[in-house]
C-alpha cells in the first residue's frame, strides 16, 4: 500500500470519527500538507487498523502519550474527539490523566487537565464527568439487584470490563475456567439502567 493510500483511508477514518473532520485536517495541515499526508497516513490510515488492539484501548494509549510529551495543544484536542468517538467516557478520559501523572509527572498532568476543562465545555460534557461505566457497575455488584446476586452467588469470582461509554460486560466465573454467566449492563447518567444475563451452556 503506497503513502498516497494510508493518507486516504485515514482520512476516511478521521471524517468517520469526527465531524467535518477532513476539514479540520485541511485546516490544521493547511501550511504544511506533506506533514498532514505522513501524520494522517500513519496514525489513521496505519496504526488504527491494526488489529492488536481495539480503538478505545489504541485512543487510551494515544491520550496517555499526549499528556506525557506535554502536548495540550491540537493533538490534545483531536485525541479527545476520536477517543469520545472511539468509545472512551469523559471520566476515562480523565482517569488516564490522572494514571499518566503518576509516570510522566504532575506539572504535565495538571496542564492536561487545565486544558481539558476547556474542551469539556466547549464540547458540552459535564465538569467532573459523571463516574465511568465500569466503577458504576463495580458499585452495583456490591449490593446487587436480586437476580443478579443470585448468579454471582452461584459463580463468585467477576472479571468487568467496559466496552464502550456506556456499556459493561461481567464475566463470571465458579472453579470452571469458562464463564458460567455474563452480565451485560448499560449505564445512563451513572447508573445502571439495565442488566441482561446470559448463560453461555
Amino acid at each position: 500500500m503506497t503513502m498516497d493510500d494510508l493518507h486516504d483511508r485515514g482520512r476516511a477514518n478521521f471524517a468517520g470519527l469526527v465531524e467535518d473532520g477532513t476539514k479540520r485536517l485541511d485546516a490544521l495541515f493547511a501550511t504544511v500538507p506533506a506533514l498532514g499526508e505522513l501524520a494522517v497516513g500513519t496514525v489513521y490510515g496505519h496504526l488504527h487498523e491494526r488489529p492488536a488492539l481495539d480503538s478505545r484501548t489504541r485512543e487510551a494509549a494515544t491520550l496517555a502519550a499526549i499528556v506525557a510529551a506535554g502536548m495540550v495543544g491540537p493533538p490534545l484536542s483531536v485525541h479527545l474527539r476520536t477517543g469520545l468517538a472511539s468509545g472512551l467516557s469523559p471520566a476515562e478520559v480523565c482517569e488516564v490523566v490522572v494514571q499518566t501523572a503518576a509516570f510522566a509527572g504532575f506539572p504535565r498532568a495538571v496542564s492536561a487537565a487545565d486544558q481539558l476543562n476547556r474542551l469539556f465545555e466547549g464540547h458540552g460534557l459535564p465538569i467532573p464527568p459523571p463516574p465511568a461505566p465500569r466503577e458504576v457497575v463495580l458499585a452495583y455488584l456490591a449490593e446487587p439487584a436480586a437476580d443478579v446476586a443470585e448468579v454471582l452467588a452461584e459463580f463468585p469470582r467477576t472479571e468487568v470490563q467496559a466496552t464502550g461509554p456506556d456499556r459493561v460486560l461481567v464475566s463470571c466465573f465458579g472453579d470452571d475456567p469458562v464463564p458460567g454467566a455474563v452480565l451485560h449492563c448499560a449505564v445512563t447518567g451513572g447508573e445502571v439502567t439495565s442488566v441482561t444475563v446470559f448463560r453461555p451452556r
